[in-house]
């Protein structure tokens, strides 16, 4: 992988010698694959979504709440044969979709094990919101639902806390190109997303006036039934945020009763929002490693 240029970092690492600033070489580096019940309604249901959970990250975020992956790095290097296993693997659990999260940094690697997996069930891309248009036009051959999300709408948080001052206009751009690709939300009879768009955000401590700007954004860019809005509560301080210590501490209750009356008051209409108590390390799973290696049964029969 001469000159990587995969993500909006455009660091152009040759990643088959060395990490890029994802932190990874070009090996797809998985830490967990289970289903996972801590997302959205329409993306976990009732059995489960089928979350792979990627090494590394384009973005890296102070305050990232999967520090342990995208920073530690646990897990194992698998090649696109065996990632290919790992999504058959977990579609004969009964999961919902294949819900892939944070693989940017893998992409060529991922649609290869798509293509070989050949799944019956969405597949669903679960990012930061970092894409160049490019990644999402890719994405897209294999993708059914996107769920991105839209951290920032001001260039200062995205600078002081992701190192990024260019997020705000690069996952706008990407989100409005997910959004063209998949056209507007498809729920089935069950309410689980089968096609669209749901767009995160996480409010942080002391930044409400971003929150309030990602609002008026999606607001005034996706009318009515277009695309979902999830307004996240959970934020837990965790990662490195020596330089941000106003991070250092959960949401408090004003701060979200705040966000929801802006959200009240906007014209979005479709997502979901978030109990203030969904804060804490409860709903992190552990990169252990869970679902990565075959059973031992598929190796002796090998």
């Amino acid at each position: 992988m001469a000159e990587c240029r995969l993500c909006p970092r455009q660091c152009g690492a040759d990643r088959s010698r060395a990490p890029g600033l994802c932190r990874v070489s070009q090996a797809i580096r998985v830490g967990r694959a289970a289903p996972h019940f801590g997302e959205e309604p329409c993306i976990s249901g009732r059995r489960g979504a089928g979350a792979v959970f990627f090494a590394g990250c384009p973005l890296g975020c102070a305050y990232c709440q999967n520090y342990r992956l995208s920073r530690g790095l646990e897990g194992r290097d698998l090649s696109p044969e065996e990632l290919a296993e790992v999504f058959r693997r977990l579609e004969a659990q009964g999961v919902h979709n294949l819900e892939l999260v944070t693989g940017t940094q893998f992409l060529p690697g991922i649609l290869r094990a798509l293509e070989l997996a050949r799944p019956q069930v969405p597949v669903v891309w679960n990012s930061s919101g970092y894409e160049t248009v490019r990644a999402v036009e890719e994405a897209s051959r294999a993708v059914s639902v996107f769920l991105p999300d839209l951290k920032y709408a001001l260039e200062e948080p995205a600078r002081r806390y992701s190192r990024a001052p260019d997020y705000p206009e690069t996952a706008m751009t990407a989100i409005r190109e997910m959004a063209r690709r998949t056209g507007p939300f498809v729920l089935d009879g069950d309410g689980l997303l089968r096609r669209g768009v749901l767009i995160r955000h996480l409010v942080l401590p002391g930044n409400l006036e971003n929150t309030r700007r990602v609002i008026r954004w999606v607001a005034e860019t996706f009318p009515p039934g277009q695309v979902l809005f999830s307004l996240m509560a959970q934020y837990t301080p965790m990662g490195d945020l020596a330089a941000a210590p106003e991070l250092r501490r959960p949401l408090d209750p004003e701060e979200w009763a705040q966000c929801l009356a802006w959200l009240e008051e906007s014209t979005i209409e479709d997502g979901y929002v978030q109990e203030l108590s969904a804060a804490g390390e409860e709903e992190i799973p552990a990169f252990d490693g869970t679902g990565v290696e075959p059973p031992p049964d598929a190796e002796k029969n090998a």
